[in-house]
C-alpha cells in the first residue's frame, strides 16, 4: 500500500513515520527546498509524548522536561507554582519542550529519505488517489492533506468552507541565550508571555497580545520594559530579525468530515486552532498515531471512517477549549475581569495543577505494531 503525504510539517512527517512504521510505503512531498519548520520552539504535552513513543521517534537529548514555574502578573509577583513532579506522576510523563528543528529532524529520521521530496509543489488532489505535483504525477492508495491552517486541499474539498478565522491576538516568538531561566507563564490585560526552557541554556519565549490583524508596529523592547525580568533579558538577547511574528488564525467552523474518498485531512489542514492549550501540534501527531493504526487493522474504506470518527470530536473538542482558553486568559482586556481571573489563579492549590487540563492531556494511543528485529544467524 502506498500513501502520499502533502506537506513536511510536524503533522505530515508524523503521518509519514506512523505510516512507514505499519509497512506502508510513503511519499512525503514539501514545497519548501528542504524540511523545516517556523516556528520557534513547541511544547509536547504527555498526548504527544506517548503518540511519538508509538512512532517510534526517539527525541534523545533534545527533549527538555520542565521542572518548575509558574504563573506570574507582569511585575512578577507568583499568581501559582505548577507542580511539575505531581504532573509527571499523574501522567507518566514531564511536560516538555524542544526546538521545533530538533522535532522536525527526529520525525524526518524516522522516514526513509528515500520517501522524502523537497521542492514538490502539489497542484491537484483528487479523491481517487491522484496527486499532481510540479511536472509529475502519481498515483496512491491514500493522499494524507497536511499542507497546514491555509490548505489547498481541504479548500478545493470544501469550497464553500469558511476560511480560518482571525483568534483576535497577534503572536510573536523567539529563541535566546539565557542559562537558569526557568518555566513561566504571565499575564497582563491583554496579554500573555511564556517562558520554556530548552536544552543547552536556550530559551524559547512567546508574547500572545489582543490586536488587529495585520498589525506590524510594535517595538517589543519598549512596550516590555516594565515586565518582570527574565522578559527584557530575553528580548534584548534575541535579535530583531529572528523574531518570527504571525497573527493567529484557527479553524472557527468545524469541518463536517475529515475523509474525502481516499484523502485524509490532519493537523492544521483538519482543525487548526489557536495556541492557548499549546496543543496544537500535539494533536496532529496524535492524528498521525490514529491513522496509522486504523490503515494497519482494517480495510481501507472503514480504516478512514474509523479515523474521522475518532480524531474529529476530539480534536474539535480541543479547538474549542483552546479559544475558550484564550478568552478566560490572555485576550482578558477588561481591568476587572483580568482582576477576577488573577484572584481565581490564587486560589488554586499547587497540587491542583498537576491535573489541570487531564482530559485532554491524558489521552493514550493505540498501539502500532512493533518492527520485527532481523534474526542472528
Amino acid at each position: 500500500m502506498h500513501a502520499i503525504v502533502v506537506g513536511g510539517g510536524i503533522g505530515g512527517l508524523a503521518a509519514a513515520a506512523g505510516l512507514h512504521r505499519v509497512g506502508w510505503t510513503v511519499t512525503v512531498l514539501e514545497k519548501a527546498p528542504e524540511f523545516g519548520d517556523v516556528g520557534a520552539g513547541i511544547s509536547l504535552w504527555p498526548n504527544a509524548l506517548r503518540c511519538l513513543d508509538e512512532l517510534g521517534v526517539d527525541l534523545g537529548p533534545h527533549l527538555a522536561a520542565q521542572q518548575t514555574g509558574g504563573f506570574r502578573d507582569h511585575r512578577g509577583r507568583r499568581i501559582t507554582r505548577f507542580d511539575a513532579a505531581g504532573f509527571e506522576r499523574r501522567h507518566g510523563r514531564p511536560l516538555g519542550a524542544i526546538h521545533r528543528r530538533d522535532l522536525i529532524a527526529a520525525l524526518r529520521d524516522a522516514v526513509p529519505a528515500e520517501s522524502l521530496k523537497t521542492g514538490a509543489e502539489v497542484t491537484e488532489v483528487r479523491e481517487d488517489g491522484l496527486v499532481r505535483y510540479n511536472d509529475s504525477e502519481l498515483r496512491a492508495d491514500l493522499v494524507v492533506a497536511a499542507d497546514g491552517i491555509h490548505s489547498r486541499i481541504r479548500a478545493a474539498l470544501f469550497p464553500h468552507h469558511p476560511a480560518p478565522a482571525y483568534s483576535g491576538s497577534t503572536a510573536f516568538r523567539g529563541v535566546a541565550h539565557l542559562p537558569g531561566t526557568g518555566l513561566s507563564t504571565s499575564f497582563g490585560r491583554g496579554t500573555e508571555v511564556g517562558i520554556l526552557p530548552l536544552t543547552g541554556g536556550d530559551v524559547y519565549w512567546w508574547i500572545s497580545r489582543v490586536a488587529e490583524p495585520g498589525e506590524r508596529t510594535v517595538d517589543l523592547k519598549h512596550a516590555f520594559k516594565d515586565w518582570h525580568e527574565p522578559i527584557p533579558a530575553l528580548l534584548d538577547a534575541t535579535a530583531p530579525e529572528a523574531v518570527l511574528h504571525h497573527d493567529l488564525y484557527y479553524l472557527a467552523t468545524p469541518l463536517p468530515t475529515y475523509t474525502r474518498g481516499r484523502i485524509a485531512l490532519l493537523g492544521d489542514a483538519a482543525h487548526a486552532m489557536p495556541p492557548f492549550l499549546g496543543q496544537g501540534g500535539c494533536q496532529a501527531i496524535e492524528d498521525a498515531v490514529v491513522l496509522a493504526h486504523a490503515v494497519s487493522t482494517q480495510d481501507l474504506s472503514t480504516a478512514l471512517e474509523h479515523y474521522d470518527q475518532q480524531r474529529r470530536p476530539r480534536s474539535q473538542k480541543v479547538v474549542r477549549e483552546s479559544v475558550r482558553m484564550g478568552k478566560l486568559g490572555p485576550q482578558l482586556t477588561n481591568p476587572v475581569a483580568a482582576g477576577l481571573r488573577t484572584a481565581l489563579l490564587k486560589c488554586l492549590p499547587a497540587k491542583a495543577t498537576a491535573r489541570v487540563g487531564a482530559g485532554i492531556t491524558g489521552w493514550r494511543p493505540p498501539r502500532l505494531p512493533r518492527p520485527v528485529p532481523p534474526r542472528t544467524p
